[in-house]
């Protein structure tokens, strides 16, 4: 993969983060009052501090800001992940960005989190916030995909064969 594709995925993942943090906040806000506990993001941070034993030297606040800056520097790295598989794939960009989405939240939600005993994980979770975290890495997906073909097509030209006649479907 060359530098101006990972740049591509790096962009796209990190920009397709935003919109799917405002489906976060704004479904968080619509669950009931028991189910509104901290997203994931701050879950997860919250775990990966205790268990680094660094709960002391970390407050609240600074905690809660790592968490969120964490959230959007995985979805840029997850971005440059899917554009590394995206060049390979023959479906349209919509197409694989759900599909992706979906396997980044399966993958994190029943795979590494519980894995490594992490809160977040998706058997902690209630259904309506599984739905929430599922439609928001959907939404990710979407927008990832999309940015990367729009990236793509701005950076080769509409008239490029190959990836750009692939992700252009």
């Amino acid at each position: 993969m060359t530098w101006s594709r990972l740049s591509i995925g790096l962009c796209a993942g990190l920009f397709a983060t935003l919109p799917m943090t405002l489906v976060m906040l704004i479904w968080h806000r619509l669950l009931p009052v028991q189910e509104q506990q901290p997203l994931p993001p701050e879950q997860v941070t919250s775990d990966m501090v205790e268990k680094a034993g660094a709960e002391d030297s970390i407050g609240r606040t600074d905690r809660r800001t790592f968490a969120w800056l964490l959230h959007f520097g995985f979805g840029a790295a997850t971005g440059a992940l899917y554009i590394g598989i995206a060049d390979r794939l023959t479906r349209p960009a919509p197409v694989t960005g759900i599909l992706f989405g979906f396997i980044v939240w399966a993958g994190s939600y029943f795979g590494w989190l519980p894995a490594f005993n992490i809160r977040g994980a998706a058997r902690d979770q209630s259904a309506s916030r599984n739905a929430l975290m599922l439609v928001a890495h959907i939404v990710w997906g979407i927008v990832v995909g999309a940015l990367a073909q729009a990236l793509t097509r701005l950076s080769h030209g509409p008239q490029r064969s190959g990836v750009t006649a692939r992700f252009g479907r």
